[in-house]
């Protein structure tokens, strides 16, 4: 159950799509509001402030992946995409524009709930000590969320940092990537697959590598997984 009065903002132009997210949401005691027009979105972030997004991709007005693009542009609101497109290719995009999950129509409202559930308790603020690292020119604070690469900040939206989080924390650890989802995502593995954590991987090299191509910091240990060198 969530404590806070943020609301969860639920973007479908279907009615009973809504209806039946909203429903199962706010028995586990969020508060929810609804949209039906990507171009609408924007507006109702900044109105409200939402502490959770669960958005449709196929949206009159605009489209749910130019809608995360525009919103992650000025937040880092934990998004939840929803779409009747299955393909690997429509996931990674809407990983790659820092979706925090992706979920495929028809869909169990039940689970869409948990997987909001599993979001909100990865990208809280830990209640046990934070974690600061500082690796040559890289620094990374658990307890402000921040990253920092050569006096520099770097943007992250949750998803990215937790998972930079749980590398510096384990230098010289392997992860494989089933371990990483279970850590990171919180995720059942029929939720998710091993791309997932591909796509993260990257993005987070394209951050924090002087070169993505040959990583030095965010290791690859072939047939095993991934590896921070510290």
């Amino acid at each position: 159950m969530s404590d806070s009065a943020a609301p969860i903002l639920v973007v479908d132009d279907e009615p009973m799509v809504r209806e039946v997210v909203r429903a199962y949401l706010e028995r586990d005691g969020f508060t929810c509001i609804e949209c039906d027009d990507g171009s609408q979105v924007s507006d109702m972030v900044r109105l409200h402030t939402p502490q959770m997004i669960v958005l449709d991709i196929m949206l009159p007005g605009k489209d749910g992946y130019s809608v995360l693009s525009e919103i992650r542009e000025a937040s880092d609101v934990p998004v939840i995409l929803l779409s009747a497109r299955s393909a690997e290719t429509d996931r990674l995009l809407g990983l790659e524009l820092g979706a925090d999950d992706y979920v495929v129509k028809p869909f169990s409202a039940r689970e869409v709930a948990a997987r909001v559930r599993t979001v909100l308790r990865r990208t809280a603020p830990p209640e046990e000590e934070p974690i600061k690292v500082e690796s040559g020119d890289l620094v990374v604070d658990g307890g402000a969320r921040e990253v920092w690469l050569a006096g520099e900040p770097v943007t992250m939206p949750p998803l990215e940092f937790d998972l930079l989080l749980c590398f510096v924390a384990n230098p010289r650890r392997v992860f494989t990537r089933a371990e990483l989802l279970e850590s990171v995502w919180g995720s059942r593995p029929e939720w998710q697959d091993a791309s997932t954590v591909t796509v993260h991987v990257r993005r987070l090299r394209q951050k924090i590598e002087a070169d993505p191509d040959n990583p030095q910091r965010i290791t690859t240990v072939w047939g095993k997984g991934y590896r921070f060198e510290g």
